[in-house]
C-alpha cells in the first residue's frame, strides 16, 4: 500500500488536496514547488510513515565540520575480502569531543559522491521530501548513530591520539563499535562518518574501500512452479557472472541458465523529473540466472545447488514439489506487503519491522513439512527504487523460498510510475515499473508485463491476476480471467481461490482510499458467476475476514462449530469469502472500533495466512508471527464436487 498521491481511472473529480498535490508535480520542472511541498505535507505523513528520518538524509545541504579531529581513523573489522554475508565490526576512533549527531553511513559503490549535488529539489518532490538540495549524489544502504555504541558520549573506550616525548598522553580520544549487516551485492562498500546528525549533516572521514570475495557468487536462490503437473521447477539466483550457470539436481541430472539483467535505461521515468531508480536509488543488479528443472515427481524432495566451476557452487539445498492438479490436499502460506527490515541497529530507506519475524515464523512452518507453496501477494521488496534492497529482500527470503515454491502477485510498489500504463497514478515503484519485479521473480505469467497467470496445485485452482494492470470490462486481463475461470474442471480441484494486490473489502480507512470502485464493480461479478470460493487481497496492512460477501451485502453467514470454528458451507453456494493478509511486514493498519455489518474479523499483527485443503473442507488461519498463535480461523467446507465448472447467472 501507501501512494503518495492517487487518481482512479474513472474518476470525474479530485479532492483539492491530491489535485493541488498531481498539479505540484507537474509544474515543478517550471516553477518552485513550494505549493506541491504545502498541498503535499499531509500526504508525506501518511505515505512514508514506514521510512525512518534517514530517507531525508541525501536532500539536505553538506555542511563542513568545524575543527575536525586530526586523529579520526575508521577500522572495518578483518583485513582481507568480504564473504557473501557478514555482521562487520566498524570502530570509528580517535573522536576528541563525542557527540550524539556523530554517524556513520554504508556506501555502495564507494566511488558514489557524499559530496553535495547540484540539483534541484524537484529531482526528488516524488519520494515525499521536499527538501532543498541532496547531500550524496548516491543513496547510501544505511547508517547508525555512534550511540548506538552505549560507551560512547561516556568515552568508554578511551584511547590516545598523540603523546609528547615522555609517552604521556597529551590528546585523549574516544571510540565508538559498530555492527553493520552486509550481504554480497557485487559492488565494493565504504563507510563513511558524518557529524550534525542526519538534518545538517557534514563530513569527516572515509573508510577506503572493501571488497566482497566472490563479487560473482551464485545467491539467493528460489524456485517456483510452472505449470500445475508439478514435474518441474524454476530456479531464479542472483550472481556478477553473466556466462550461463547451472543447477545440478536430483541423481546427476543438470540445467544451464538463462541470463538476463536490466540497466538504468530501463528504468520508468519522466524528463522533467528523473526516478530513484533511474538517479539516487540505481544499483546495478549484476546478472539474474533462470533454469527449469524437469524430470521431476509431484510432492517429492529432491537437492539442488547452482553455479559453476568458474564462479563456486552454492550449499546444497533440498526442495519439494508441489502436488499436482487433482491430488487431494494442499497446504500453502500466503501473506503480502512483506519488505525487509536490517538485522543490525541501522536505519534504512524503507523499513518494514515485521517482516523478519514473518520470514522466521514461515521458515519453522517449512521445517515441519507441512507447507507445499507461498503465495506472497504484492509489496513484495518495497526497493521503490533503490535497487539494492533487493539484495537484502532476496538474502532475507532464502530459507524460504530455496525449498517450496515462491509464487508472487505484483503490487503498487513493483509496477506504479507516471506515464507506465498503470491503472494508478502513482510513483510507488520509484521507477522501477514490474521491471525489477519480473526479472527477479519469474511466474509462469502471459507474457512480458502482462504478470497474470493461473496454476493448480492439490485441491485448488489459483488465478493471480494484476490490480495494477488494466482490468475494466472487455480488457486484455478481464477477458482472461474471464477465459480461465469457465475452464476451472471443479471434478479436478473443486477449490477456486481469486489473488490480487488491492482488495475489494477493508475496513482501514485512511487519506487515500484502499478499495476502488471501479475495480470491485468490474471483477466482483467474475467472482460470483463462477462461484469463486475465498479472495486473498493484500496492500492493507492488517487482516480481516468477511462473511461471503456481495456488493457490500452478506449474502451467507457462518455457523460455528463444536470446537468453536467459524464454517462457511459452500454446498448452497451463496457468496466468496474475503480476506485481506497485507500483515507480512509494513508497519500496521488500524482498525475503525466498529466495522462494517460484512467484516466479521479483524486483526492488526503481524502475520500470515496458512491454508489446508482436501477435496471438501478448506481450513484458514491466521497465524501471529511472534508466538505463532492462530488468532483466527475458519472452514469453508463443500459436499461432492460438481463435474466440470460451475457458473451463476447473475439475475
Amino acid at each position: 500500500m501507501m501512494a503518495f498521491f492517487v487518481v482512479q481511472r474513472g474518476s470525474s473529480q479530485l479532492t483539492p488536496l491530491l489535485a493541488l498535490a498531481l498539479l505540484g508535480l507537474l509544474r515543478c520542472a517550471a516553477v518552485s514547488c513550494s505549493a506541491a511541498a504545502a498541498a503535499t505535507t499531509l500526504l508525506h505523513r501518511e505515505s512514508y510513515a514506514g521510512k525512518s528520518e534517514f530517507r531525508t538524509v541525501n536532500r539536505k545541504p553538506l555542511g563542513s565540520c568545524v575543527d575536525p579531529s586530526p586523529y579520526l581513523a575508521i577500522d572495518v573489522g578483518a583485513a582481507g575480502p568480504i564473504p557473501d554475508e557478514a555482521f562487520l565490526q566498524v570502530t570509528v576512533s580517535g573522536v576528541q569531543r563525542p557527540d550524539p549527531s556523530d554517524w556513520v553511513a554504508m556506501i555502495t559503490p564507494s566511488n558514489s559522491s557524499v559530496a553535495g549535488c547540484p540539483l534541484s529539489e524537484v529531482n526528488y518532490v516524488e519520494t515525499g521530501d521536499l527538501a532543498n538540495l541532496p547531500l550524496l549524489c548516491h543513496y547510501p544502504v544505511k547508517a547508525q548513530y555512534l550511540t548506538s555504541d552505549p560507551g560512547y558520549l561516556g568515552c568508554k573506550n578511551a584511547g590516545c591520539g598523540k603523546r609528547d616525548a615522555s609517552g604521556a598522553c597529551t590528546a585523549r580520544t574516544c571510540a565508538a563499535t559498530l555492527t553493520f549487516h552486509v550481504v554480497n551485492f557485487r559492488t565494493d562498500v565504504e563507510f563513511v562518518l558524518f557529524s550534525g546528525g542526519f538534518k545538517a549533516p557534514c563530513l569527516l572521514k572515509r573508510s577506503g574501500a572493501r571488497r566482497f570475495a566472490n563479487p560473482a557468487s551464485p545467491l539467493y536462490g528460489h524456485l517456483s512452479s510452472t505449470d500445475s503437473k508439478a514435474t518441474s521447477m524454476r530456479l531464479t539466483w542472483v550472481s556478477g557472472d553473466g556466462n550461463p550457470q547451472r543447477v545440478q539436481y536430483g541423481d546427476g541430472k543438470s540445467s544451464t541458465s538463462e541470463v538476463a539483467t536490466f540497466t538504468q535505461d530501463d528504468m520508468c521515468s519522466i524528463s522533467v523529473l528523473p526516478s530513484p531508480a533511474k538517479d539516487f536509488g540505481w544499483h546495478d543488479p549484476g546478472y539474474i540466472h533462470s533454469a527449469v528443472m524437469t524430470g521431476l515427481q509431484p510432492s517429492q524432495s529432491y537437492t539442488y545447488r547452482y553455479g559453476s566451476d568458474s564462479v563456486g557452487w552454492s550449499d546444497t539445498v533440498k526442495f519439494r514439489t508441489a502436488p499436482a492438479a487433482g491430488s487431494d490436499e494442499l497446504s500453502f502460506v500466503i501473506y503480502g506487503d512483506m519488505g525487509k527490515a536490517p538485522l543490525d541497529p541501522s536505519v534504512e530507506h524503507y523499513i518494514q519491522p515485521g517482516s523478519v519475524s514473518v520470514a522466521k515464523a514461515v521458515a519453522k512452518e517449512i521445517q515441519t513439512g507441512n507447507v507445499d507453496s507461498i503465495f506472497h501477494i504484492g509489496d513484495i521488496s518495497y526497493a521503490t527504487g533503490f535497487l539494492v534492497e533487493w539484495d537484502f529482500f532476496l538474502h532475507l527470503i532464502t530459507p524460504l523460498a530455496s525449498q517450496v515454491p515462491y509464487m508472487t502477485a505484483i503490487g503498487n510498489h513493483e509496477r506504479d510510475y507516471a506515464s507506465s500504463a498503470s491503472v494508478y497514478v502513482t510513483p510507488d515503484s520509484g521507477g522501477e515499473c514490474g521491471v525489477a519485479y519480473e526479472s527477479y521473480f519469474p511466474m509462469p505469467a502471459v507474457s512480458k508485463d502482462k504478470p497474470w497467470y493461473s496454476i493448480e496445485q492439490g485441491t485448488v485452482h489459483f488465478i493471480v491476476m494484476s490490480t495494477e494492470h488494466e482490468w475494466s470490462e472487455k480488457s486484455e486481463q478481464y477477458n482472461w480471467m474471464d477465459e480461465d475461470l469457465s475452464s476451472v474442471d471443479r471434478s479436478r480441484t473443486p477449490w477456486v481461490i481469486f489473488i490480487g494486490h488491492r482488495p475489494m473489502y477493508s475496513s482501514h480507512g485512511g487519506i487515500l482510499p484502499n478499495v476502488d470502485s471501479n475495480f470491485v464493480a468490474s471483477v466482483e461479478p467474475l467472482l460470483l458467476n463462477y462461484q469463486v470460493d475465498l479472495v486473498f487481497f493484500g496492500h492493507v496492512h492488517n487482516y480481516e475476514r468477511t462473511c461471503a460477501v456481495y456488493q457490500g451485502n452478506c449474502k451467507g453467514m457462518p455457523t460455528t462449530d463444536k470446537s468453536g470454528i467459524d464454517v462457511y458451507d459452500n454446498s448452497n453456494y451463496t457468496a466468496p469469502v474475503h480476506v485481506i493478509v497485507g500483515a507480512g511486514g509494513f508497519s500496521l493498519d488500524s482498525f475503525p472500533n466498529k466495522g462494517e455489518a460484512w467484516s466479521l474479523s479483524r486483526v492488526s499483527e503481524f502475520g500470515y495466512g496458512k491454508v489446508h485443503a482436501t477435496r471438501t473442507d478448506m481450513l484458514v488461519q491466521f497465524v501471529n508471527s511472534s508466538s505463532m498463535e492462530v488468532r483466527d480461523q475458519f472452514r469453508i467446507v463443500k459436499g461432492a464436487p460438481a463435474n466440470k465448472s460451475l457458473s451463476l447467472i447473475i439475475q
